[in-house]
Formats: structure tokens, C-alpha cells, sequence
């Protein structure tokens, strides 16, 4: 048990420097649009960058990623991410900025599937959604430690500085990756000594020929297309519409994550015992309510905001530890990895389409409650297209079975 904590401590301190890097653009909103004197549209391009490269990665990364060791591979994407975040770093403008935002993404997408991968080839079924939940609970650890500091460092020095801070962590933890984390060739079968074209047609027919993959791939995207609409403009909707400050955005973060590093494990004990499926639907059907308040609310006092994000962060997350769990219990062990991988790159191709798609539907006008922000318009219409899609991903989640073996 010592050695599965361990195993399950670097796996969540890598998915936490993945995470924290994709998370840190949202709150450089309101700073990066003013430094840089880009629209909505361009900044939800920024955003949507990383995650498409993510998609597009993970699903190539599919067809390959079961041939060989866990630990290897392990490495190998992570190293490549750590370059990947430092190139962020030193952007000088925003178009390079893009690209490199692209390249960490590319990366950052096939990490994230292997650390789910790892967690379910080590953790049995009885205890994976706890697992799960443990490692899972490095979003919140990103959101209360990550976040802020890396706000902090942006308001103290610049932009740059929280990436440096990345790509400084990205090192330490390769290492403790490279010592600690076993060689895992259990999920390796026969696949390794055909060919790879005959590897890609075994997966293509395993994941896409069977609904029930299919079916998980479809609820994957119905939740991003839920989640994934409103939040990267949350934080310039609390500056210029609801009247924080750019330093007070950081108590988002603070509030709402401290909050889900205690409740992320908990639901993953819940879903456990009572049920992946009825937690998940519990929670999906609470976050509508704080969904549509944040997305109508007016300026209020911080502390009132702040009730109704920290009640956001701790529903919203409710749903993804049983979701994930159920979704990695509808494919066979020696396939697993290549449908994460799959999974992991509709996911993100899913959120960039999210983020473009609020990025579209907003427009914006010159602040009337904080000086030289700007208000975000049309808000109220990207919280419906978010309750929408929740709403679809409840009837797709009741489809779900669990694969024998599984």
C-alpha cells in the first residue's frame, strides 16, 4: 500500500503541473487581453490552441501508446511537455505564444490519458473511483496552490513567471518519475508483435465498433460541452462584469479549490460505495443551479461571488471523479490505454470547441464597475448552452456498462 501512495503522489503532482498549465491562461485573462490588446475571440484561441493540439496528439498517441511500458512512455510525454511549458516562458508575442501553447498541448493531452491509464492498470476496480479520486484531487491543488501563486508571481513579476515556475517542477518530478514509478508491461499483449497497421485496424474495431466505447467517447464530449463553455471566461466576467479586482481573482481560486481537495476524495469514497452512475447524476444536476447564477450575476459583494464559485467548483467536480471512473470501466485492460488516449483526445478537442464557442457567442463593451476592463456581453446565453449539454450528458451516462474484466 506504502508503494501504491507513492505511485499515486507523482501521478497526481504530474497531473497537477499539467493541469495548473492549462488552468493559469483563464485567470491571465483579463492581463493577457490588456497586455497583448487581443479580443475575446483571439484569447479563447489561446485557450482552445492547447487543447486541440491535446486532441490531436492523443488520438495518434492511441494507436501506439499500449505497445509499450507504462513507464517509458511515461516519461518520455513528460519530458516533452516540461519543454513544452518553458517554450511558453519566452514567448515574446502572442502569436508564438500560441505555437508554443500548441506544442505544451500536445504533450500535456497524452499525459493526462496515461496517468488515468497508469491509475487503472495499478488500482483494482473496488478501489479505482478512490484512486482515481486521490490523483484527481491535483485540480484542486492546482486551483488553492497552483493558481494563485502563479497569479501572484504574474502580478509581482509577469506573465512569464509561472510557467518558469512549471518548467522548474516539471523537472523535479521527471526525476522522481524515473526513480520511483515501476515498469508496467501488464497490459502489453500479443498487439506488440503485429504490425502497426494491423494495431491501428485491432483498435479502430475494438473502440469504434462497439457501442459501448463509443458511447463512453459521446459522454465525454456531451460533459466537456457542459463544463467546459463557461469557464475560461469566468475569470474577465468577474473582473469587468461583476467588479473584482485582477489581484482578488485569485481568491476564485483559492475559495473553490481548498474546497474540492477535501470533497474530491469524498466523492470518489461516495461513487464507491453508493454508485459511480447516481453520484455523478446527483452532482450533474446540482451544478445547473451555479452554473446560471454565475453566468446572470451582477456586481455583488466578493464574498458573495465567492459562495456561488466555490459551490460551482465543488459540483462541477463532483461529477468528473465518477464520470472518469465509469468511463475507464467500459474497455478491456489491454485496451485501455489507446481508448484514454481516444477518450482523453475528444475531451480536449471537445472543451477547445467549448471555449470557441463561448468565445463567439460573447462580445464585449468598455467596463462600468472596473477601470480599463472590459464587460462581457451575451454570458447568460453561454450558461444555457452549458445546462443543455449537461442535461444530454445525464441521459448518456444511464447507457454506460461496465466491460467484463474491466
Amino acid at each position: 500500500m506504502t508503494k501504491e501512495r507513492l505511485l499515486l503522489f507523482i501521478l497526481a503532482a504530474a497531473l497537477f503541473t499539467h493541469i495548473m498549465d492549462f488552468m493559469i491562461m483563464m485567470p491571465l485573462g483579463p492581463q493577457l487581453m490588456r497586455l497583448f490588446d487581443i479580443s475575446p475571440q483571439q484569447f479563447s484561441l489561446l485557450v482552445s490552441s492547447y487543447s486541440f493540439s491535446a486532441g490531436a496528439s492523443g488520438f495518434f498517441a492511441a494507436f501506439l501508446i499500449d505497445r509499450y511500458d507504462r513507464k517509458t512512455s511515461l516519461i518520455f510525454v513528460y519530458i516533452g511537455f516540461t519543454l513544452g511549458t518553458l517554450a511558453c516562458a519566452f514567448a515574446p508575442t502572442y502569436e508564438v505564444l500560441l505555437l508554443t501553447r500548441c506544442i505544451a498541448g500536445a504533450f500535456g493531452g497524452v499525459l493526462g490519458a496515461l496517468v488515468l491509464s497508469i491509475v487503472s492498470d495499478a488500482i483494482p476496480l473496488e478501489r479505482r473511483a478512490a484512486g482515481i479520486g486521490f490523483v484527481m484531487a491535483s485540480f484542486s491543488a492546482a486551483s488553492v496552490f497552483g493558481v494563485p501563486f502563479g497569479l501572484y508571481l504574474a502580478t509581482i513579476y509577469s506573465w512569464h513567471a509561472p510557467f518558469l515556475l512549471l518548467g522548474l517542477l516539471g523537472v523535479i518530478i521527471c526525476t522522481l518519475v524515473f526513480i520511483y514509478v515501476p515498469s508496467m508491461r501488464k497490459h502489453i499483449t500479443t498487439q506488440s508483435n503485429v504490425s502497426v497497421r494491423e494495431s491501428i485496424v485491432s483498435i479502430i474495431k475494438v473502440i469504434f465498433g462497439r457501442r459501448n466505447p463509443l458511447m463512453g467517447l459521446l459522454f465525454t464530449s456531451m460533459l466537456m460541452l457542459g463544463h467546459f463553455t463557461i469557464i475560461p471566461f469566468i475569470a474577465p466576467y468577474m473582473v469587468g462584469n461583476v467588479g473584482f479586482s485582477e489581484e482578488q481573482l485569485t481568491y476564485i481560486y483559492l475559495v473553490g479549490g481548498g474546497l474540492t481537495i477535501f470533497s474530491s476524495p469524498m466523492v470518489g469514497k461516495l461513487a464507491d460505495k453508493y454508485g459511480r452512475l447516481k453520484v455523478f447524476t446527483v452532482f450533474g444536476v446540482l451544478v445547473m443551479a451555479p452554473i446560471l447564477i454565475i453566468t446572470h450575476l451582477p456586481p455583488v459583494p466578493l464574498w458573495e461571488a465567492l459562495i456561488f464559485t466555490g459551490l460551482f467548483f465543488i459540483l462541477a467536480n463532483g461529477r468528473i471523479v465518477p464520470s472518469t471512473t465509469m468511463v475507464t470501466s467500459v474497455i478491456k485492460p489491454e485496451n485501455r490505454g489507446s481508448f484514454m488516449s481516444i477518450r482523453s483526445s475528444v475531451q480536449q478537442i471537445s472543451s477547445g470547441l467549448a471555449a470557441l464557442i463561448g468565445g463567439f457567442i460573447i462580445t464585449e463593451m468598455p467596463s462600468t464597475v472596473t477601470p480599463d476592463a472590459k464587460a462581457l456581453l451575451n454570458y447568460e446565453y453561454v450558461g444555457y448552452f452549458a445546462l443543455v449539454f449537461s442535461v444530454v450528458a445525464i441521459l448518456i451516462a444511464r447507457t454506460l456498462k461496465v466491460e467484463k474484466g474491466a
